[in-house]
């Protein structure tokens, strides 16, 4: 029996198999790789929890020709072989996919140029009865703290740092970051006009003193329910922001 379906990102440029059942890539992923800049060749980057790999896919797209290396940590097989499936069928053989918890991966600490997470959002929300969902959104070891602590262990000096998460995280968030990682770039995502955002997006950078930044707010859907100019550059020409 096939386990797995094909799906498309960035408008069909990336092949990605997801489960037929359990957890699935949300635009989360999409959304939090486009904040990845300052790229340069030879650099390293860590997907924390990389799901089903959208979030490394996407990057791999995006700087397939700049000589970079992508490491993501998942804990579920079925997902860490779904991302490595995917990696193979799109000819992204610098992508690399460890099947592990993040904290027992065994990675060399302050070794990665960038490292970047779209993270279990939930610590005391009520588990999805689906053990996939349940896993990939409620932590299961430590939380939201612990696993920036891992995040920022990972970077090395100068490294930047990218999240996604609700908004309402976002105070737990920052003083996490607090006195570690500095040039903070907060990017809030507006689902309509006039609702607040739900999602933040968050750059950082190991070792920089440069001050907080809350950027204007980018609006994923116009009015009428169709995307944003904004959010066509990124979910479907794979643009950054």
């Amino acid at each position: 029996m096939q386990t797995y379906d094909e799906n498309y990102l960035l408008n069909k440029r990336v092949k990605i198999y997801q489960p037929f059942e359990g957890y699935r890539a949300s635009t989360d992923a999409v959304w939090v790789a486009a904040a990845v800049s300052r790229v340069k060749k030879g650099d390293n980057i860590l997907d924390a929890g990389t799901g089903t790999g959208a979030i490394a896919l996407c990057l791999a797209q995006r700087f397939k020709n700049c000589g970079i290396s992508i490491t993501g940590i998942e804990k579920q097989p079925l997902l860490a072989q779904a991302a490595a499936l995917s990696a193979k069928a799109n000819g992204f053989d610098f992508v690399q996919i460890i099947n592990a918890d993040i904290f027992h991966a065994g990675l060399k600490p302050c070794s990665f140029a960038h490292v970047i997470t779209n993270p279990p959002y939930a610590e005391d929300d009520m588990p999805s009865p689906n053990n996939s969902k349940a896993m990939a959104h409620n932590f299961q070891d430590g939380g939201l703290k612990e696993w920036l602590d891992f995040c920022i262990k990972m970077l090395r000096p100068q490294g930047h740092f990218y999240i996604i998460n609700r908004a309402e995280a976002l105070e737990n968030i920052i003083a996490c970051l607090h006195g570690r990682l500095g040039k903070i770039e907060v990017l809030p995502l507006c689902s309509k006009p006039g609702q607040p955002a739900k999602r933040v997006i968050i750059r950082a950078q190991k070792d920089s003193k440069a001050p907080l930044v809350l950027h204007p707010a980018i609006l994923i859907h116009q009015p009428d329910g169709s995307h944003s100019a904004a959010a066509e550059a990124v979910l479907r020409d794979g643009l950054s922001i």
